[in-house]
């Protein structure tokens, strides 16, 4: 087994035990599979609710009963399982792309597809706007955070191995996404900006993160969970210019046409990392010995925690 698989805690008497990791390591592969998924939960909700006009409420409901499907398959998961922790965070997306609509925007003509009076059954949306949505948004991920932080478990992304802290995560993730939404909606449709400006905003502010994590002030764990919100934006506005029409700034290749070519790139990235996991997880220990001492090194001990 991959030492990298394992992480080493402490218990209350003191001795040294081992736990499996449940959450991928943070690459600039991570990133790009990141922003996939997000772009492909874009244009999944779009298709849900307004191309086959499921209606934001009905496809709300379906999408979160879906969320907490994968979720459950992902807490029962022994270690980490690229399918398993991949399809949360797309069903956060799918999800987070319909709950933010749904709180957002109404039935008036400016949100609806040429033609259509309403969309499914029951409430059309809240119609609250993007402001005032990411404003409660924003509320509710910040009193997670504080109840995370009192709890005193780790906010470190490599870290997190309990089930309490992975329930804190996930519920982070899924009001981060819904917050990006909003947030990528705002740039896209209210901003001026249009869809491209908007993408290129949010690529902006990810730059300057990125400058960030030389600061040393700054915690690199804060740097972390502002990209990710980022990022849900990001895949929203290039969600919006791969669907929407030429004469609104989009490509107009449609909802499903660009969530089948999404889709395929992610089950294909999804597959290589698996392969590797798989990989890794049948290296002999005396060749991962060789790999992490490298020429001339000591093997160093990870810390607990």
């Amino acid at each position: 087994m991959e030492k990298s698989d394992v992480l080493t805690d402490l218990d209350v008497a003191g001795t040294t035990t081992s736990v499996m990791k449940k959450l991928p390591e943070v690459t600039l592969a991570f990133w790009i599979m990141k922003i996939a998924a997000t772009t492909l939960g874009e244009t999944a909700g779009d298709l849900f609710a307004q191309t086959l006009e499921l209606g934001y409420f009905l496809t709300t409901i379906a999408l979160f009963l879906i969320f907490v499907v994968t979720l459950v398959v992902q807490l029962r998961s022994r270690r980490y399982n690229p399918f398993f922790y991949w399809t949360v965070i797309l069903s956060t997306s799918t999800a987070g792309t319909t709950m933010s609509d749904f709180m957002n925007r109404d039935a008036s003509a400016k949100y609806l597809s040429d033609g259509a009076t309403s969309l499914g059954w029951g409430p059309q949306g809240l119609g609250i706007g993007y402001p005032a949505g990411a404003a409660i948004l924003t509320s509710i991920l910040l009193a997670i955070f504080l109840v995370w932080k009192m709890s005193g478990m780790t906010f470190r992304f490599r870290d997190i191995v309990s089930f309490r802290g992975e329930a804190m995560f996930w519920s982070a993730i899924l009001v981060s996404n819904t917050l990006g939404t909003s947030m990528g909606d705002f740039l896209s449709d209210s901003s001026g900006l249009g869809y491209a400006g908007g993408a290129l905003a949010v690529c902006a502010g990810l730059v300057v993160l990125l400058a960030l994590m030389r600061v040393p002030v700054v915690p690199n764990v804060l740097l972390f969970w502002i990209a990710f919100v980022l990022t849900r934006p990001l895949g929203a506005t290039a969600g919006d210019f791969l669907t929407k029409p030429v004469d609104k700034g989009g490509l107009d290749l449609g909802t499903a046409g660009s969530s089948a070519v999404l889709l395929v790139v992610l089950l294909g990235m999804v597959g290589f990392a698996h392969h590797n996991e798989r990989r890794a997880l049948s290296l002999p220990s005396h060749q991962e010995d060789r790999r992490e001492q490298g020429p001339g090194r000591e093997k160093v001990s990870r810390p607990a925690g």
